[in-house]
């Protein structure tokens, strides 16, 4: 390889040799002519290779540019290393861009980035679901123009984000609560940290709707019970008053025994998320037991019919389904009037599947209270329940024995007419009479 110094210095003497030639056969005018045309073939010829780059320049191709040789070898060849140096870490600042990207999207939370005047630079898929945005169409914009919350703009512009705050009716369907935090970043930006929180907020309303709920449902016993026992202190009463408010104050105490019991029940019930047992539980004795609760608990005052369609059986807790089959019939009981009657059938339906179902000839449940019936201390009516004895939990416990057991409660009622409760098992809870059994008593 020649210098640059030894390249001149041999285009210069192949200039001069060529001029003197020239003038030597042609004259002066000739050599310097032939001067001129040997001193502009490098010019020529990086006139080309500039011509090439540019042209792989613009398609954006220069690391494919073939090199030239000569002097442009070395200069092409370095550009075309810087290029592909400089594309190597646009590309992996791009993959951490997109991987960046990726996270926040895959966050359960939504994410909004603000600039320094409360512009929109970016947010992912869930901020714009919560709040109605569309960030090819929203960017740039403020966010207090587009989320126009009392609440949030008063938020924002305090600029005092140690503390969230929650807006509710938001989201598509305005029927969510949202946790919002202002986290300030880089120079005087801020992210918005979005946390869905409806679940949070339901149960927290549930819990202190069970804890008035049940403060309520026990206050009202006790009261009654203090009453006649005051009553009892403080009169002179007979035999026979005293024996009736003893039977008035054990009415009231047998409720509150059923509360507890029905309260340890549930909560049993809602700590022990894994499946039911699968142990064959006798569709014949259960029945039995349920009727003789029933007509016991009706004392004649309603006819049943306890129909058994199939002899097939059920896999399962034998306590828990007895104590929800007998919460279907007993609520019948409490909710159909004298001279009414109840219909308690098992059975399979057309896919195989196992369903007990308990119809009765009551009043009827309106069907805005239908979605409403398995939450607890839920009542249609509130005073027929109290009188018949309910503690408003029967059909929370049979929901949650129904879950244990891979069963749904289906509830179907006219007003007027009465009210269809059903149980329906899966397949595979349904038992073969003489293979499961078999089987059970073997193991």
């Amino acid at each position: 390889m020649f210098s640059a110094f030894s390249r001149f210095s041999l285009l210069l003497a192949l200039a001069v040799i060529a001029a003197y030639v020239a003038l030597i056969h042609w004259g002066p005018y000739f050599g310097i002519a032939a001067a001129i045309v040997v001193l502009s073939i490098p010019l020529i010829y990086s006139y080309i290779n500039l011509s090439r780059l540019g042209k792989y320049l613009a398609a954006d191709n220069l690391e494919n540019m073939p090199l030239p040789s000569g002097f442009w070898e070395e200069v092409f060849f370095r550009l075309q290393r810087l290029v592909q140096n400089l594309k190597s870490r646009a590309q992996a600042i791009d993959q951490q861009h997109n991987r960046f990207i990726e996270a926040f999207q895959a966050s359960p939370n939504g994410i909004l980035m603000l600039d320094d005047e409360d512009q929109i630079e970016w947010c992912n898929s869930l901020a714009e679901s919560f709040f109605g945005l569309n960030f090819r169409r929203d960017a740039r914009q403020r966010i207090n123009f587009l989320l126009r919350r009392p609440e949030f703009i008063q938020y924002l512009g305090k600029r005092q984000f140690e503390e969230s705050i929650i807006i509710e009716r938001m989201g598509p369907d305005s029927n969510l609560s949202l946790l919002i935090q202002a986290f300030p970043y880089g120079e005087k930006r801020h992210l918005l940290l979005i946390q869905d929180v409806t679940d949070l907020q339901k149960a927290d309303a549930m819990r202190r709707d069970f804890v008035a709920n049940v403060s309520h449902e026990m206050r009202t016993p006790i009261t009654v019970l203090m009453g006649f026992l005051e009553t009892v202190q403080s009169i002179e009463l007979d035999k026979s008053q005293q024996d009736h408010y003893f039977d008035l104050m054990m009415l009231q105490a047998q409720r509150m025994k059923s509360l507890v019991e029905d309260l340890l029940t549930l909560a049993n019930l809602e700590a022990n998320a894994i499946p039911a047992s699968t142990q064959v539980v006798q569709l014949n004795t259960l029945m039995a037991l349920i009727k003789n609760d029933a007509e016991a608990l009706s004392q004649g005052s309603h006819g049943f019919s306890f129909e058994q369609k199939t002899t097939q059986n059920l896999f399962g807790d034998e306590r828990e389904l007895l104590s929800a089959f007998s919460n279907l019939v007993s609520n019948a009981i409490r909710y159909t009037p004298n001279g009414g009657s109840i219909t308690a059938r098992w059975g399979l339906n057309e896919q195989g599947q196992g369903e007990f179902s308990v119809t009765d000839t009551g009043p009827g449940i309106a069907s805005e209270h239908l979605p409403r019936l398995t939450e607890r201390f839920y009542r249609v009516d509130r005073s027929r329940s109290r009188d018949t004895g309910g503690t408003g939990l029967g059909l929370a416990i049979v929901k949650h024995i129904a879950n244990r057991h891979q069963a749904q409660l289906l509830i179907e009622s006219t007003p007027g007419k009465g009210s269809t409760f059903t149980l329906r098992f899966p397949k595979d809870r349904v038992a073969n009479t003489e293979t499961d059994l078999f089987s059970a008593i073997q193991a």
